[in-house]
């Protein structure tokens, strides 16, 4: 396993996994985690036990040209989840960039026979905002290989309604005593609402708040808080997404870090 810190406020407030050493079934893949707040509080979880394949936060696609790059089993209409040979591996390629506040990198996607399928260019950098939180930009681009076409398909996309997931996905820690998921009008699952709430703690202990804000483009947040605690912005919610041969798919996205209960402050902290 290899790794690298990114550092914000003079202290380390992520550490980003790029050589991950996992087992196939999760989709091996890089990740962040531990993820804190400027206080130090945890607020990534890392293969949990309700969700083994869930791992920090990452860029996870349930499946790829038939590959599957999130873990665990393959929806497949008609049927459900099913458990299929069919992982597929994120595995470093060069860095572009990399200091302690900002990390650029290619990465081959590569199928369950160790053919590559796509490449990626995915860039994180940190930057403090204010005394209590910090800021993570989050973008990639990803591509066929050699120019190839690449269909991007989910649970919701399959059938199963309101689980579109797939793209950068954030899962919060495991058992946590308060957790509350939320946008500017009520519940976001499913919404294309700019931004999205997930606030939570454990117990005796101090809250924290994430705000997670889409770039140009807007696509539906699949938002748990219930069942377990997480937030994707999901690339293909209810139909595939094909990106064609030559072209690229891009996504840029933040997520605010801060200790405390969502305050109008965290929230126009967001907004700038």
């Amino acid at each position: 396993m290899s790794s690298v810190n990114l550092t914000c406020a003079g202290r380390v407030v992520a550490r980003y996994v790029w050589d991950p050493d996992l087992p196939a079934a999760v989709s091996p893949r890089p990740y962040l985690h531990p993820v804190t707040t400027l206080a130090g509080t945890t607020v990534t979880g890392f293969m949990p036990a309700d969700h083994r394949h869930h791992l920090g936060a990452s860029v996870a696609i349930p499946v790829l040209n038939q590959a599957n790059f999130w873990g665990g089993s393959t929806y497949v209409a008609g049927r459900g989840p099913v458990r299929l040979d069919n992982h597929g591996r994120q595995q470093h390629a060069r860095w572009l960039h990399r200091s302690g506040d900002r990390l650029v990198q290619e990465i081959c996607w590569v199928g369950r026979d160790g053919a590559p399928l796509a490449r990626e260019v995915r860039s994180l950098s940190v930057r403090a905002v204010g005394d209590t939180s910090w800021r993570l930009r989050v973008g990639y681009a990803l591509s066929g290989i050699d120019g190839e076409t690449l269909v991007i398909d989910s649970p919701g996309a399959r059938g199963r309604p309101g689980a579109g997931y797939g793209g950068f996905f954030w899962r919060a820690p495991a058992g946590l005593a308060q957790v509350r998921a939320y946008g500017s009008a009520g519940d976001p699952h499913g919404s294309r609402e700019p931004w999205v709430v997930l606030t939570g703690s454990e117990s005796q202990a101090a809250a924290w708040t994430l705000v997670f804000r889409t770039g140009a483009h807007a696509d539906p947040w699949f938002v748990r808080a219930s069942d377990y605690a997480g937030v994707c912005s999901a690339i293909a919610w209810d139909r595939p997404v094909t990106v064609a041969a030559g072209g690229v798919l891009t996504r840029r996205l933040s997520v605010l870090v801060a200790d405390g209960p969502p305050t109008d402050h965290i929230l126009e902290a967001a907004a700038r």
